[in-house]
């Protein structure tokens, strides 16, 4: 399916209610298209767009053709979206478009009723499913922890907006009185990678590691950590020495499939480990209310998927496999400073070694759509 369909509207960016502001250099309108499906997009930066653009195009991810994309963000978030204004009206994107907020949220009415109540009950009712993307760390005051001298907020008002959404979506243990939007529509899909699994957990009530090293495996250097097992490394801790440019800060590690939940269907076999691409240093805690682990680290002690327990089409995962070089056999990788020469992910582990799996994911994704 190709996502670059020709132009036959102005492309838009809207005002749904009189708090929701496009940026000033745009002054065309915003759509949720009569007729058709809507995904949601959070934090639609050019990088998070472009690889929906490569996934579906490619036909990696094979979304359905009469789905519109909208991506939402709130505009005191700290990346500036018009770049992906310009993006989308450049590269003709038809069926791709913005939908910016400007209504004031606080860290302490995220997880009640609030002034984006009305605004998320209409994104809800104009789509039909949304995706959470990855980013940095979610400020510890909203799972109730105290501050970690190695957790780094960057971008607070993003994690706001998105962990209001999702406890408007699927409620949480903060206020059991909330009647969650999905109860409405139980076949909503919701997806998280890696930060958006977190925001899931977060958003239910859950709590976060806020650095796997230290407060998992108990190791406090780099090099203790680059001496863990490969399963045991969540990033690449080589990049840290700022030695070589092109060295990846991800890595790669075995994920453990557990039965009975969308991990078993997309792997296949649950005595498969697939190798998946892990770039983070905080992990899932406490369980949010509604949720349960469907895949872990090989030593059990990470959670790297969870989907919830009544709502079928919601789940999160703690891996990357939007990247686009996952698909692309001529990309080399760089593990280590002054590495020469190297393999693609698609060399280092074809088929049943993590490939299979990560085209079945966006299969299994797609299928899993309203």
């Amino acid at each position: 399916m190709n996502i670059r369909l020709s132009l036959t509207l102005p492309l838009i960016i809207s005002v749904l209610f009189s708090c929701t502001l496009q940026p000033e250099h745009d002054k065309r309108d915003v759509v949720f298209e009569e007729g058709k499906n809507h995904l949601l997009v959070m934090h639609p930066t050019v990088q998070n767009m472009e690889r929906l653009v490569f996934l579906t195009e490619s036909g990696i991810f094979p979304l359905p053709e009469e789905y519109h994309i909208v991506g939402v963000y709130h505009h005191d978030a700290r990346y500036n979206y018009e770049l992906t204004s310009e993006y989308i009206l450049n590269e003709g994107i038809g069926n791709m478009s913005l939908y910016g907020i400007d209504v004031p949220i606080h860290e302490e009415t995220i997880f009640f009723e609030n002034e984006l109540t009305p605004i998320f009950r209409d994104l809800f009712n104009q789509s039909d499913a949304v995706f959470f993307l990855g980013g940095p760390d979610i400020p510890p005051g909203a799972y109730g922890e105290d501050f970690n001298l190695l957790t780094v907020v960057s971008d607070p008002y993003r994690h706001y907006l998105e962990l209001s959404f999702l406890f408007h979506l699927v409620g949480g243990s903060q206020d059991t009185t909330f009647i969650p939007l999905m109860l409405e529509r139980e076949d909503y899909g919701i997806l998280g990678i890696c930060l958006g699994m977190q925001t899931m957990n977060v958003a239910a009530g859950g709590s976060l590691y806020q650095d796997i090293p230290t407060q998992v495996y108990e190791v406090f250097t780099v090099e203790d950590v680059l001496a863990l097992d490969p399963d045991e490394q969540h990033r690449n801790y080589h990049s840290y020495y700022q030695l070589d440019p092109d060295v990846m800060t991800a890595t790669f590690h075995r994920i453990h499939v557990l039965p009975n939940s969308h991990m078993a269907v997309i792997t296949g076999d649950v005595d498969l480990m697939p190798s998946i691409l892990s770039s983070h240093h905080q992990a899932v805690k406490d369980m949010g209310q509604g949720y349960r682990a469907t895949a872990t680290s090989p030593d059990g002690k990470i959670i790297e998927a969870i989907e919830h327990v009544a709502f079928p089409n919601v789940i999160g995962i703690q891996f990357h496999p939007e990247v686009p070089y996952l698909y692309d056999p001529e990309h080399t990788l760089i593990f280590e400073p002054g590495q020469e020469g190297g393999y693609s992910f698609l060399q280092s582990y074809p088929g049943h070694l993590g490939e299979d799996f990560h085209r079945n994911f966006w299969i299994h994704i797609a299928a899993m759509l309203p």
